[in-house]
């Protein structure tokens, strides 16, 4: 099966809890459909580059998935219908990395920047 990585973002007024049932309720919708979430990370709150309906921030949450199409198209085409959810941006990736993303390593363990030119 093809694998996804998925970021979905919420509304910045839900608690931390209701954050991560949004993770469980769409990792489910996956399963439902014959995939599979692989990995998830809830990054917390962070600040939007531009406001998205009236909201400066929002929760974060990355999810790594093995899911027919079929089944991302529905937790997208759900995740749109949420009140909670504010975007949704899904990938098609060759293969997941091992170990955490890099928004949740710390900036020691991230390595050297380039030199500027």
């Amino acid at each position: 099966m093809p694998l996804y990585e998925h970021v979905l973002i919420a509304r910045q007024d839900l608690s931390n809890a209701q954050a991560e049932g949004l993770i469980e309720h769409f990792g489910t919708v996956l399963a439902d459909n014959g995939g599979k979430v692989v990995d998830h990370e809830y990054w917390g709150v962070k600040t939007m580059a531009y406001k998205i309906n009236k909201n400066r921030k929002g929760h974060y949450a990355y999810l790594r998935s093995d899911a027919p199409s079929a089944a991302v198209q529905e937790m997208e085409r759900l995740a749109r219908l949420h009140d909670d959810v504010m975007r949704v941006m899904s990938i098609k990736v060759d293969a997941h990395e091992e170990g955490p993303s890099v928004q949740m390593q710390k900036r020691d363990d991230r390595g050297e920047r380039r030199e500027r030119r």
